[in-house]
């Protein structure tokens, strides 16, 4: 799950030594190098700089594509599991899904960003280190760049827990429904799946 951006020579060159500084965390984020290892978002303002997930945080992105498989190719769609930036529209921050699934023409914010709004979901795979960011503020995040439904897989709450956040308006999600994992949960439109979340509690070694 790294992020796969350019390469970009921060060392100061008589081109660049007069140049400003970046102003913005966006500006901050569009100048680094890459970074192998970390995963690097805009979250209300902060640039947020941290590792990627474990084996077993990849592994659960990894189930939610194998048991969606079936719809994204039936559908002519696209999934991605933690290595496509998102640009949110409106105040243009970076960020980084664990999975994403969106059309095959889903609009672009350069070569490498699909813009938020043309997506069809988002989902998220909360970790000990992430659960503010994934719980509390990127749910507004999603809603406010358009992203008709969020997913957020929550291993580590007791007991663990499945939700689908759906029905954005005004920088919110109106419609939220949660289960304890190993239920059926459905995904409105336009994904429109039931989703069975026993996946994550049970350990798989085939897809």
């Amino acid at each position: 799950m790294t992020s796969r951006r350019s390469h970009a020579n921060l060392r100061p060159s008589p081109e660049t030594s007069s140049q400003p500084l970046p102003g913005t965390a966006r500006e901050l984020f569009d100048a680094l190098p890459q970074l192998p290892g970390l995963r690097t978002e805009v979250i209300d303002g902060r640039l947020i700089v941290s590792p990627v997930g474990t084996p077993e945080h990849g592994w659960l992105a990894m189930l939610l594509a194998y048991e969606l498989h079936s719809l994204v190719i039936g559908n002519g769609w696209r999934s991605y599991t933690g290595n496509v930036d998102v640009c949110i529209d409106g105040p243009r921050d970076p960020v980084e899904p664990d999975f994403v699934l969106a059309p095959a023409d889903c609009p672009r914010r350069g070569a490498r960003e699909l813009l938020s709004s043309g997506l069809l979901m988002v989902a998220e795979i909360v970790s000990p280190g992430s659960t503010v960011d994934d719980r509390d503020r990127k749910p507004a995040v999603y809603a406010s760049g358009g992203v008709p439904v969020m997913l957020l897989v929550d291993p580590v709450a007791a007991p663990a827990t499945v939700t689908v956040l759906s029905d954005p308006k005004e920088g919110e999600y109106r419609t939220s429904t949660r289960v304890e994992m190993g239920s059926s949960l459905h995904l409105p439109e336009p994904v429109g799946f039931t989703l069975d979340t026993s996946i994550f509690a049970t350990p798989r070694t085939t897809p």
